[in-house]
């Protein structure tokens, strides 16, 4: 089996995981304030990443130069990207946020990224993507929900196409460094500042969660947000990216709403619509006509061993 699409199979594979976080996350959200709840999934990440990291490298530390450009990424990327997303729901529809938080995330991350790549946009990657844009709105739209502009939902409409521009130039960010460090070290780092700046926010949060009314479904969720959507989620995620390209790998987050629809139906018996089927089968396809297209030598800097995937 060509090594290229394990990559992408790890791609598809933590897409999955976060858009069903989607449904485990709004059960959770009953008990628990949702920056607390951000902090927590993240914060109680750290000590994992470092620990996973010594053992594995031998070493945790980063040159002085390289935490400044680290505890920018963690701000931007962690604690104001997340912020923006829960926002966004907050303040327009799910349909919307849905939408405007995914689809424009691989198109922003395909025009930023010869700034900070040597990524060649080809036809394919055009057609494929393409097709992919037009599944996952039928994905989303497809359920019910209408997309809608209206002033009431300005402002989140604007918070949900900041998630993707953001989303993109932090994805875009940690590609240079990724030359030099390992997807480990960089996601231990980038992780441990965008926690340290979101502890502040949750200030008189914690007094008031009902702490005894926690279930084992609500520490169950949490687990899941900490070990499975981030220690080993973002590991992979960005250890797959480094090695498929940014442009390209940000376009199977579009599996993202489609596993969140799946979640919806197992868990709260959500319905699904043929158009929704249709929606997930033209993004399938277009994300295969994707895979099958031979990486850009150009796009993967000589001499990096698969040791710096992390």
């Amino acid at each position: 089996m060509d090594r290229k699409w394990l990559f992408y199979c790890g791609l598809i594979m933590v897409a999955a995981v976060w858009g069903a976080n989607f449904g485990l996350s709004r059960l959770a959200m009953d008990q628990l304030d949702p920056i607390l709840f951000t902090f927590l999934r993240f914060g109680s990440a750290v000590p994992f990443f470092f620990l996973i990291l010594k053992l594995r490298e031998g070493s945790i530390g980063i040159p002085w130069r390289v935490a400044w450009q680290l505890m920018a990424i963690g701000l931007f990327g962690i604690t104001l990207l997340e912020i923006m997303v829960m926002y966004s729901i907050k303040y327009t529809t799910l349909a919307n946020a849905s939408l405007l938080n995914v689809a424009p995330w691989p198109i922003f991350a395909a025009l930023l990224a010869p700034l900070f790549t040597r990524e060649v946009i080809t036809g394919r990657l055009l057609a494929g993507g393409g097709a992919a844009i037009i599944g996952v709105c039928f994905v989303i739209l497809g359920g019910g929900d209408s997309f809608a502009l209206g002033g009431g939902h300005m402002l989140g409409n604007a918070l949900a196409l900041g998630v993707s521009l953001l989303g993109a130039l932090f994805n875009l960010a940690c590609m240079p460094l990724m030359r030099r460090y390992s997807a480990l070290r960089i996601s231990s780092w980038t992780i441990f500042f965008g926690s340290l700046f979101m502890l502040p926010l949750t200030r008189g949060a914690w007094s008031q969660v009902e702490w005894a009314a926690l279930t084992p479904t609500h520490y169950g969720i949490l687990l899941y947000n900490v070990f499975a959507c981030t220690v080993i989620g973002f590991v992979v995620w960005n250890a797959c990216m480094y090695r498929v390209g940014a442009t390209r790998a940000n376009f199977f987050r579009y599996v993202v709403p489609a596993a969140a629809v799946a979640a919806g139906y197992l868990m709260f018996e959500e319905r699904l619509t043929w158009l929704q089927l249709a929606g997930a089968a033209c993004m399938a396809a277009g994300l295969v006509w994707i895979s099958a297209e031979r990486r850009q030598a150009a796009a993967l800097p000589a001499g990096a061993g698969a040791e710096q995937a992390g």
